[in-house]
């Protein structure tokens, strides 16, 4: 079953324990432990120190790299939000189109007997 103590500790949150405190010592160790094993099993470990080793090989080249990604996304984003203002047509706002429902639904009932302006306009 669930562990409700352990929600209640992600939501709230609990103090931050030192790595040196000696009541947290041995569940640091374990922690750092396990984190290690997850990274060596998953093959994050050899990534990490892989990537480490191309970016201090080729610093001018990485920084470069990872710069023109950031300025790349930029663009992209700022290019969507461009072309995507110009979609909605002028006046499309929730009241305009509840409008034009209400005045589809007004046409259709049979029991009406004057135009829809006329009779919103009183």
């Amino acid at each position: 079953m669930f562990n409700v103590s352990g929600f209640r500790r992600i939501f709230i949150g609990e103090p931050m324990p030192d790595k040196n405190d000696p009541k947290y010592r041995e569940r640091y160790e374990r922690e750092v432990a396990a984190g290690k094993q997850f990274a060596d099993a998953t093959g994050i470990s050899w990534l990490g120190a892989r990537y480490i080793a191309v970016a201090t090989a080729h610093r001018r080249t990485f920084m470069c790299a990872m710069v023109g990604l950031v300025f790349l996304f930029f663009v992209g984003n700022l290019y969507r939000l461009v072309s995507y203002s110009h979609v909605a047509p002028k006046g499309s706002y929730a009241v305009t189109m509840q409008d034009s429902l209400l005045k589809q639904r007004y046409l259709k009932h049979p029991n009406h007997v004057q135009s829809y302006d006329q009779a919103t306009a009183k």
